[in-house]
């Protein structure tokens, strides 16, 4: 299994470098197949099944000597320095019968290793802005939804021939979040920038090697081949170099996040930024007698096409639960919860930039959270699953930890139902909670003991007084022994005739 640095490097080899398959299959120690697999690949979502990165552990030991071998080399003639081959003979020659590796591992990472050492950034900071080309960079802004503050930040991804630009709202500044603006930006647009510029961001870039190439993450490096675009970084405290993004920022600040925005949905509220980039290219260029939608039109020429198959932005990890089912992420920050049956054990967790959800043993979704951000300690807390289990086993409720857990309403109203009916009491409760929220459902708990009642009925009762909802009463059908009745027409001259005997009164 290769890495996604070699894949990149093999694709890069074939449709930037020109190189055909056999130089690449000889270049990097891998079978024409396998070159032909990667550059004709066009689905890079990220697999579930978990995957292990090759560093070639078993010449750990050997590594050091390699590196000195190699490192030499570059002051001797091109003709004079270690192939592969020389090597792999020079280690076992020199390590005999401890040396236990295969040349083919050496030479993958002799190739790797020559790599590092040789290839040059060739790339030039551009004289004109071409049409296509675009520049990415985040800012931070507070916003509050459903009425809480997230100190935020925003996407903002700007094309400096046109002065076109978009900006997408996220509550962290992270990988997903980044490559879930860019992807929704992409298909807003219709299209990719054939080349985009960054800054050194860490959610990217992992390590800027001394020749001034960057180590990229193996996440970024799958959307990017996924997309086809190609990349330029910004030399370290140089962000002049994408001057019209830095701009863009406080623009997009300024003019789409004053006042402070207040919405219930972030996902409407990123749409409505999508559509505030559209109607703000209609004012007049800065520079040119012309406006930015019109110059935006040849930016748009010259974007990629969209992929055939979907990106899917995410990563997978694999957590460990407490004894409560319970799984914490940012070093024990934010907790959620699973499901009762998967406490102790060994969970997998999609994480996308607005979700957390874990998956049981067949990629299936166990619950769904909405992620968590900030400082702060903090749990999402999905009931539905433990009171459903508790409704199987109500027995046990007292003797588990999951009745310590539960706010004191639902604990003193479940101490006043009789043994028998606090089974089907949980499901209830559990159904209120999918109907509308657990909070609504403790509400009605909370109302339900003010009134002094247990049963169910009157429950569910009080939960849809509470939550407005009107519940549909089904059509009464009467026996057929009882007889329809005739329609019954008053008349009105009868109680004409009594009012004129009585003198026009009644009584």
């Amino acid at each position: 299994m290769l890495t996604m640095t070699q894949i990149n490097d093999i694709r890069k080899a074939f449709y930037e470098e020109g190189m055909n398959i056999s130089q690449i299959a000889r270049t990097y120690g891998v079978d024409r197949k396998t070159v032909r697999r990667y550059i004709n690949k066009t689905d890079w979502n990220q697999p579930v099944a978990k995957t292990t990165v090759n560093d070639f552990p078993k010449l750990t030991p050997y590594k050091e000597t390699i590196d000195c071998w190699l490192q030499d080399d570059k002051k001797a003639r091109r003709t004079q320095r270690h192939t592969a081959k020389r090597v792999y003979e020079r280690l076992v020659e020199e390590y005999g019968e401890l040396f236990n590796c295969s040349y083919r591992t050496v030479a993958a990472y002799v190739a790797m290793k020559k790599k590092e050492l040789y290839q040059k950034n060739t790339c030039k900071l551009p004289l004109e802005h071409i049409p296509g080309e675009a520049q990415v960079d985040f800012g931070h802004a507070d916003f509050y939804e459903n009425g809480i503050l997230y100190n935020g930040a925003y996407l903002n991804l700007s094309f400096p021939h046109s002065n076109a630009g978009y900006a997408q709202l996220f509550k962290g500044e992270n990988q997903e979040c980044l490559l879930e603006g860019l992807k929704t930006i992409f298909e807003h647009m219709g299209g990719v920038p054939h080349r985009l510029w960054f800054d050194n961001t860490s959610t990217i870039v992992t390590k800027i090697l001394k020749d001034g190439e960057r180590k990229l993450t193996d996440a970024f490096i799958r959307f990017k081949q996924h997309y086809g675009f190609e990349t330029n970084f910004c030399n370290p405290d140089a962000g002049h170099e994408k001057g019209n993004v830095e701009v863009k920022v406080g623009y997009h600040r300024h003019n789409f996040l004053v006042p402070v925005p207040r919405f219930d949905n972030l996902q409407e509220f990123n749409r409505e930024l999508l559509q505030k980039g559209d109607l703000d290219m209609q004012r007049e260029h800065y520079r040119y007698d012309t406006t930015i939608a019109q110059l935006f039109e040849e930016d748009k020429n010259a974007l990629l096409s969209l992929p055939s198959v979907p990106y899917d932005v995410c990563r997978y990890i694999t957590v460990r639960t407490n004894a409560y089912a319970k799984f914490s992420l940012n070093n024990g920050t934010h907790t959620y919860s699973t499901a009762p049956r998967y406490a102790s054990s060994s969970v997998l967790v999609k994480i996308t930039a607005h979700e957390v959800i874990p998956l049981d043993d067949s990629h299936r979704e166990i619950v769904r959270h909405r992620r968590l951000y900030g400082s702060a300690k903090q749990e999402s807390m999905d009931w539905i699953p433990y009171l459903t289990q508790l409704s199987r086993r109500p027995g046990a409720l007292k003797y588990s930890g999951i009745y310590k857990m539960l706010p004191d309403p639902l604990k003193n109203y479940l101490d006043g139902c009789k043994k028998r009916e606090r089974g089907k009491v949980l499901a209830g409760i559990a159904r209120l909670c999918s109907n509308s929220s657990f909070e609504q459902a403790v509400n009605s708990v909370s109302e339900a003991l003010l009134y002094g009642v247990s049963d169910l009925d009157s429950l569910i009762a009080i939960h849809n007084r509470l939550t407005g909802v009107i519940p549909n009463v089904a059509p009464v059908h009467l026996p057929q022994e009882i007889p329809e009745l005739t329609p019954y027409e008053p008349d009105i001259g009868k109680y004409d005739a009594i009012l004129k005997e009585r003198g026009g009164r009644l009584c």
